[in-house]
């Protein structure tokens, strides 16, 4: 128990904010639209077991995996393991690889780490700093999360504490990525909701090798509803996606806060959960406000959530010590490189980002009234170079989203996502895909 208690001492520290920084670099001024035509088939039914499907879809290399999952918790987990057995234990074993690598050398250590977890891994090893992050947010994790990472364990012959220390990557790194909410005068279409989620992160990682789409159909009510994860292979917790009852997440992590954001905090859910319980269980923006507000809160951040059915979106200042909410009109940071925009919330690359910030939002403005989801894949994202790793835009009144990943080490093409091709997705099709045959809810 002595690990628990040194753990304890530690975690009393809070983590002061980076204030008085903002960060540098900016996009390059000769950056090009991105003019490869959206890919707009269906996907191709690959294998069907007895509670899942597994489908691919995408052009040549730029193809990625969609698969269906039924049942319990623990059902929905060993149906992914079942169905992606040729690369689920692959996935774990490389992200714990790269895990380690970034460990052991900082000289070419591609993500930001968490200092108190540099710390923790020099006093007492990675599997054990991991192991103390766990203990910190085990009782602000539902157990449906356990359940499903066992299913998973289990079919894909994955050790379970790997896979569970995996699923604290998220809380020890810093990524910038850019989102936008766009409703009314903005839009091309007025009565719709459009949403950005643009992930800027490790492109040299294992993760680039592994995109998948996970759409979940419980059989439970209290298990919430139908929701689609964009992710990888082997990753259950949320950074990206949508729901059957058209809502979606995206999500910025903040290395250059101001005084507002007060300190991080080591105890409570991690925001790869809590975006998964607004997938899963949420119903409308309020009940997701209401959940931001009420969590056991960690590090800073930036989230959005948008609702398609009610034509509305939220920024969200997000940390242990505030939970603030922002429209077009509220819009903070208050700068002149981040100017209001009527109907669009916005944030690029940070909180405090001016370079990437004032290019976005120079986008917007001339594009105002004109958006739709395929130009801000074309004449938006490659233009602020954001989403290096992935690009989601949601079109959350026509329940469909365009999707593009960065270049796998197998792949040819552009290294970014905002340059490769856009997948679209029919997320009305995807969740009202019919159960394999002989499966009963």
């Amino acid at each position: 128990m002595l690990h628990v208690f040194v753990f304890l001492a530690l975690s009393c520290l809070l983590i002061p904010p980076a204030n008085g920084a903002e960060c540098g670099g900016k996009p390059d001024p000769n950056a090009q639209p991105n003019r490869t035509p959206i890919y707009t088939a269906a996907p191709t039914l690959v294998k069907t077991i007895s509670n899942g499907k597994r489908y691919t879809i995408g052009n040549g290399e730029d193809a990625f995996d969609i698969i269906h999952v039924w049942g319990t918790p623990y059902e929905m987990g060993r149906a992914h393991g079942q169905l992606m057995q040729d690369k689920a234990g692959k996935m774990a074993d490389d992200v714990w690889k790269y895990m380690e690598d970034q460990i052991i050398d900082p000289i070419n250590r591609t993500i930001h780490l968490q200092e108190w977890f540099l710390k923790d891994v020099a006093d007492f090893g990675l599997d054990a700093a991991l192991d103390l992050e766990l203990l910190a947010t085990e009782r602000y994790t539902g157990s449906y999360f356990y359940e499903e990472a066992r299913g998973l364990a289990d079919a894909a012959g994955i050790d379970f504490k790997k896979l569970m220390r995996i699923h604290m990557i998220g809380e020890l790194t810093k990524g910038s990525c850019s989102m936008i909410g766009a409703w009314g005068s903005s839009l091309f279409k007025p009565d719709s909701l459009l949403q950005l989620r643009a992930l800027d992160w490790a492109v040299d990682g294992p993760f680039k090798d592994y995109p998948q789409v996970t759409v979940y159909h419980p059989t439970n009510s209290s298990d919430g509803h139908a929701f689609a994860n964009f992710g990888w292979t082997s990753w259950i917790g949320s950074i990206t996606g949508m729901s059957s009852r058209q809502m979606a997440i995206s999500e910025i992590g903040v290395s250059f806060p101001d005084e507002t954001f007060g300190a991080e905090s080591r105890f409570g859910v991690p925001f790869t959960f809590i975006l998964r319980d607004i997938l899963q269980f949420d119903n409308t923006l309020e009940d997701s406000l209401k959940r931001l507000t009420d969590a056991k809160r960690t590090c800073d951040l930036i989230l959005g959530v948008g609702d398609g059915k009610e034509r509305a979106f939220r920024g969200v200042q997000y940390s242990a010590s505030v939970a603030n909410f922002y429209t077009d009109t509220n819009l903070k940071p208050e700068a002149a490189w981040h100017p209001k925009i009527n109907d669009t919330v916005y944030f690029g690359m940070d909180w405090l980002c001016p370079g990437y910030s004032e290019v976005l939002a120079r986008q917007l403005q001339t594009y105002h009234g004109k958006l739709t989801p395929e130009l801000v894949a074309h004449e938006v994202v490659p233009i602020v170079q954001t989403g290096n790793m992935q690009v989601a835009v949601y079109d959350l009144t026509g329940n469909r989203a365009l999707l593009s990943n960065a270049r796998a080490s197998y792949e040819s093409g552009p290294k970014n996502a905002y340059d490769r091709q856009f997948v679209q997705l029919n997320m009305t099709q995807l969740f009202n895909e019919p159960a394999p045959p002989g499966f009963h809810y």
